[in-house]
C-alpha cells in the first residue's frame, strides 16, 4: 500500500530542500538531471514498495533509503544500489507477502539504478579493475609442460594457492611471498636441468623393460630369495657396434633380519657375465655393466636366481609385526650404444630448443644463434614479443656462461633459460594495450594479451602456435569464434572443465571429503545409539586386553579376546564391508565433469546442468544410485528411468557428498550451495554464537529429532529465521539423499517427510524434480545471471564489480535468445568489454 498523503508531502518537501541546497553548488548537468528524475519518477516507486521496510524509521536488514544527508549522497552508495538491484531482480524484494513492483515501475527503477548511481555507460563500458596476477599452480604446471616439454609437479613443490570468490584464479589473493619466490628460483633451475640438453650429441640409450622378460606389463618383478627365478628377453640390434648392457636390480629387506640367501646370475648372449650371492641387505644394487660387440640381429639376455636357504628356514610372522622378508626387485636392463662416435644422436628435446643442425664455430655466429634461440623462447615464455634489450642481455649471459670452464653453448643457453623462468614476466600475466587517442576511452588489449586471456581461460596454459601467429598478424579478433570452437574441441579444454566446473560444483573436493559411511548408515537406520555403545564396548575390551597382557594374565587375555571375537561376529555387518571408497568417489567426480564437458562440446544448453534426463554412469555408480542395466567400469551417457530423481548437478553424488557433514546430511549446506552457485543469492554469514544443529537434536525425553525438526527450531529464532527460510526448503528437498548421495526413505528410523517446500520467492514444489524444473523455468534468469557471474569471475581473475552488470545482462540476453546454448555463454564473455579491454589508468 502507498504511504499516507501526509508522510508523502513531508518526504517530498525534504527532498526538494536537498535539491535546493544542491543547486547552490556546482554540479554536472547529467547529475542534476539524474537527481530530478529520482524526485519525479524513482522516489514514488521507493515510497510505494520499499519504505515500509527500509524507510520511515524501519531498517530491516540494517538497510535504509531515507537517512542520507542528500539525494546526491544517496546516489553515491553504489554498494547499496547494487544490493537493491540484485534483490528486486531475484524477487527477494519486496517480500512475497507484499505486492510485486509493477512492470513499468520495475523497468524505470532498474534503468535508473544502472544509469545514475552505478554510472554504467553503454557507449564506453568500464571493463573493471584487474589485478596483475601470477600463474597459479595448475597454470604454472601446464605452461611448463607446453614450453619445456616436461611435467613439473607443482602440487608437490609449491604451497596450495589461496582462493577468492570460490576460485584459485583471483589476482588479489594470489600473493607472492619471499618463500614462494625462492621456490620459483629453485624450480627454474630444476626444470631447465631436466628439460634442456647440455650436449649436442649423446650415445643412444634404450630400456629393456620387465614386460619383455615376463610378458607382464609391470614396472618391476619382485621375487623372494626363497623362490627360484629364470627370465630372459631378446635384444634386437639394428646397427653393428659396441654396446653396454646395465642390469637394473635391487635387494630389498624388511626392517627385521631375514636369513634368506640366493645365487643370482646375469647372462648376455649365452655367457654369464655377472654372479652374486644375495642376502639381507636393504637397498643393495646389483652392479653389472658389461660391454659387448654385436652385429645386426637378435641376442638373448637372461637373469636367474637360485635359493640357497630352504623355505623351512624362513622366520614366522610375529604378532603385530608382519613377516620378515628379503626380496629381489628386478626392473630389466638398459642398453647403451652403439658406443662409437659416428652413431651419436641428438638428445631428447634438443630440436625443441636448438633448431639448427650445428652450432656456429665463430663468435659472431654463435651470438646471432643465441639471439635467435632466446628471442623465440622469450616471446613464448613472456607471451608477448621479446624486446631487443632483454634478448641482448640474455644472449650476453649465455655467451659468457659458455666460455666458463666446463661450459658449452648449450649450457650457456640453459643458464639464460633459467633467468627467463625466474622472471616476473614469466610468473605474472602482464598485458599490453593498443594505442588509444581518446584518454577517456578504456583501451583495447593487444592481440597477444587476448591470446593469453583465451588460452588461460579455456586451457589453463600458454597460447599455442596458432594463437601466436594470429596475434602476430593482428587477426585474432577477426577469428575469435572459430578459435574458441577449435580450442573447445582440443583435449586441453579438459583443464577448463576440471578447473572451472571442479571449483564451481566443488567436484575437486569429493575424493577427499570426510564421510563416515558406517555412522551415516547407522543414523539412517536409527541405530546410532547402539553403534556408539558397541564402539565403546570394543574400546573398553581393547584397553582391558592391553592391561592384561602387560600384567601377563594369560587366562584373562584369552577370555577378553573371546568376548571381542564374539562381538565382532555378532556385529560385523553380516560380512558386508561398509565403504564410501575411492573408485566410487572418482566416478562421482567424473560424472559431473563429463556431463559439463558433453554439454560444452556439443553446444548443449546450460540448463541441462540443472535438469536432465541422462547422466554419465558406470556399474558401481549406477548401483549406488539404484539405476538398473549398467555394467562395466567405463563411464558412459545413460538415459535415466522416467521416475528417477537423478539428472542434474544438485542430485549428483559429488554435490550431495561435499555439501554434507561427516556423519549426516546438511540441509543448510545444500540449500546454501543452490543459493550461491545456481541462483546467485547467498545469505549473509551466520551471526556468532549460534548453537549447532546437534545441540537441538535431542528432545526433552532423550529421543533424537530429525534434521527437519531441528531446523524448524532454528527458524523460530529471529536471528536465524530470515536466512533459514531461504536455505532450508532447498536443502530439505534433498533429504532423501544421505551424506553419501544414495537414496533413503528414513532418517533415524523415522519415515522422512515429503520433500515439498516453497522458494523464498513464493513458488511451491512437491519434490526435488519440481525444484529443478523451477530453477530452469521460473528462476531461469537468476540461474543464467549466476552462472555468467561465476564464469566471468573465473576468466578475469577478479570478483564481481558494479560495472559487470551490463556485461552480465548482455550475456543473459544472448542465453535467453538461444535457449541457453553454451556457445552464447562462452563467446558472450570473451567478446565482452570486460574481457577485451583494460580500465584506463588516467581520467
Amino acid at each position: 500500500m502507498r504511504p499516507s498523503h501526509t508522510l508523502s508531502i513531508l518526504r517530498r518537501s525534504h527532498v526538494l530542500a536537498l535539491l535546493t541546497c544542491a543547486a547552490m553548488t556546482p554540479a554536472a548537468h547529467g547529475e542534476t538531471d539524474d537527481v530530478a528524475v529520482f524526485e519525479k519518477e524513482i522516489l514514488p516507486i521507493l515510497e510505494d514498495n520499499c519504505y515500509s521496510c527500509h524507510g520511515d524509521g524501519e531498517d530491516k536488514g540494517k538497510v535504509t533509503l531515507d537517512t542520507f544527508g542528500s539525494t546526491a549522497d544517496l546516489m553515491k552508495q553504489q554498494e547499496l544500489w547494487v544490493h537493491v538491484l540484485k534483490n528486486i531482480r531475484s524477487g527477494l524484494m519486496p517480500p512475497t507477502k507484499k505486492d510485486r513492483i509493477p512492470a513499468e515501475d520495475f523497468a524505470k527503477l532498474e534503468s535508473w539504478i544502472k544509469r545514475a548511481p552505478l554510472k554504467l555507460d553503454p557507449a564506453n563500458p568500464d571493463p573493471g579493475r584487474v589485478t596483475l596476477r601470477r600463474l597459479n599452480r595448475v597454470e604454472y604446471r601446464n605452461t611448463i609442460r607446453d614450453l619445456m616439454g616436461i611435467d613439473f609437479r607443482t602440487d608437490e613443490e609449491f604451497p596450495a594457492d589461496d582462493t577468492g570468490y570460490g576460485f584459485d584464479t583471483i589476482g588479489d589473493v594470489l600473493t607472492t611471498s619471499p618463500l614462494l619466490l625462492e621456490k620459483y628460483m629453485q624450480a627454474a633451475e630444476a626444470i631447465v636441468a631436466k628439460a634442456v640438453p647440455l650436449e649436442s650429441s649423446v650415445t643412444p640409450e634404450r630400456r629393456i623393460p620387465v614386460k619383455q622378460f615376463t610378458d607382464r606389463d609391470d614396472y618391476e618383478m619382485s621375487v623372494s630369495l626363497y623362490d627360484p627365478a629364470d627370465v630372459s628377453a631378446m635384444v634386437k640390434i639394428s646397427k653393428p657396434g659396441t654396446y653396454r648392457i646395465i642390469l637394473d636390480a635391487t635387494v630389498r629387506g624388511s626392517f627385521a633380519f631375514d636369513p634368506g640367501r640366493a645365487d643370482a646370475g646375469w647372462f648376455v648372449d649365452g655367457k654369464q657375465v655377472y654372479q652374486k650371492e644375495l642376502k639381507w641387505e636393504d637397498g643393495m644394487r646389483l652392479d653389472s655393466s658389461f660391454e659387448v660387440k654385436w652385429e645386426k640381429g637378435e641376442y638373448p639376455v637372461r637373469f636367474t636366481m637360485k635359493p640357497l636357504v630352504g623355505k623351512d628356514k624362513k622366520p614366522a610372522e610375529k604378532p603385530g609385526d608382519g613377516p620378515p622378508n628379503v626380496d629381489l626387485k628386478f626392473k630389466g636392463c638398459t642398453l647403451v650404444g652403439p658406443l662409437e662416435p659416428e652413431y651419436a644422436e641428438r638428445p631428447k628435446n634438443y630440436e625443441r630448443f636448438f633448431p639448427r643442425d650445428s652450432v656456429p664455430q665463430d663468435e659472431a655466429g654463435r651470438l646471432e644463434y643465441a639471439r635467435e634461440i632466446l628471442r623465440r623462447f622469450v616471446t613464448r615464455a613472456f607471451r608477448q614479443p621479446a624486446d631487443e634489450g632483454t634478448v641482448e642481455k640474455l644472449s650476453g649471459l649465455a655467451i659468457e656462461s659458455a666460455k666458463m670452464p666446463g661450459g658449452s653453448f648449450e649450457r650457456g643457453i640453459a643458464r639464460a633459460f633459467t633467468a627467463v623462468l625466474a622472471s616476473p614476466r614469466f610468473l605474472f600475466r602482464m598485458e599490453e594495450t593498443l594505442p588509444e587517442a581518446n584518454p577517456q576511452v578504456h583501451p583495447l588489449l593487444d592481440e597477444y594479451a587476448i591470446a593469453s586471456r583465451l588460452s588461460y581461460f579455456l586451457w589453463s596454459t600458454m597460447p599455442d602456435e596458432t594463437l601466436y601467429q594470429l596475434a602476430e598478424r593482428g587477426e585474432l579478433r577477426k577469428n575469435l569464434s572459430a578459435q574458441v570452437s577449435r580450442m573447445l574441441e582440443d583435449e586441453k579444454s579438459d583443464e577448463f572443465v576440471k578447473n572451472f566446473a571442479g571449483q564451481w560444483l566443488q567436484t575437486r573436493d569429493v575424493e577427499s571429503v570426510s564421510i563416515d559411511a558406517r555412522v551415516v548408515l547407522a543414523r539412517d537406520a536409527g541405530q546410532e545409539k547402539d553403534q556408539r555403545e558397541r564402539f565403546e564396548t570394543f574400546r573398553r575390551l581393547n584397553r582391558e586386553i592391553d592391561e592384561a597382557e602387560k600384567n601377563h594374565e594369560t587366562a584373562k587375555v584369552e577370555v577378553l579376546k573371546a568376548q571381542r571375537a564374539e562381538m565382532r561376529a555378532k556385529f560385523g555387518n553380516n560380512g558386508r564391508r561398509v565403504e564410501f571408497g575411492g573408485s566410487l568417489r572418482t566416478a562421482m567426480r567424473r560424472e559431473a565433469e563429463m556431463l559439463f564437458r558433453h554439454l560444452l562440446r556439443t553446444d548443449g544448453s546450460v540448463l541441462g546442468l540443472v535438469e536432465n534426463d541422462s547422466t554419465f554412469l558406470n556399474e558401481e555408480l549406477a548401483n549406488h544410485y539404484g539405476v538398473p542395466g549398467v555394467e562395466g567400469g567405463n563411464m558412459r551417457l545413460v538415459k535415466l528411468p522416467p521416475d528417477s530423481q537423478r539428472g542434474g548437478v544438485i542430485t549428483m553424488g559429488t554435490v550431495l557428498a561435499v555439501t554434507s557433514n561427516p556423519t549426516r546430511t546438511s540441509p543448510v549446506k545444500r540449500g546454501l550451495f543452490i543459493l550461491d552457485n545456481l541462483l546467485g543469492t547467498p545469505p549473509p554469514p551466520a551471526p556468532p554464537d549460534i548453537p549447532s544443529l546437534e545441540a537441538s537434536e535431542k528432545k526433552t525425553n532423550g529421543d533424537d529429532r530429525t534434521l527437519r525438526e531441528a531446523l524448524a527450531l532454528h527458524r523460530e529464532q529471529p536471528l536465524c529465521s530470515s536466512c533459514h527460510n531461504r536455505m532450508d526448503p532447498l536443502g530439505l528437498a534433498l533429504e532423501n539423499f544421505n551424506a553419501m548421495g544414495s537414496w533413503r526413505d528414513k532418517e533415524r528410523g523415522q519415515q522422512l517427510e515429503p520433500p515439498s517446500g516453497k522458494l523464498i520467492t513464493g513458488e511451491p514444489f512437491a519434490d526435488v524434480r519440481e525444484l529443478k524444473h523451477l530453477l530452469v523455468t521460473a528462476r531461469r534468469t537468476d540461474y543464467y545471471r549466476c552462472l555468467t557471474e561465476k564464469l566471468l569471475t573465473y576468466s578475469l581473475g577478479r570478483g564481481p564489480q558494479p560495472c559487470d552488470i551490463s556485461t552480465v545482462d548482455a550475456v543473459v540476453d544472448q542465453l535467453e535468445s538461444t535457449q541457453g546454448k553454451f556457445s552464447s555463454l562462452i563467446l558472450g564473455i570473451i567478446e565482452s568489454p570486460a574481457f577485451q579491454r583494460r580500465q584506463r589508468t588516467t581520467l
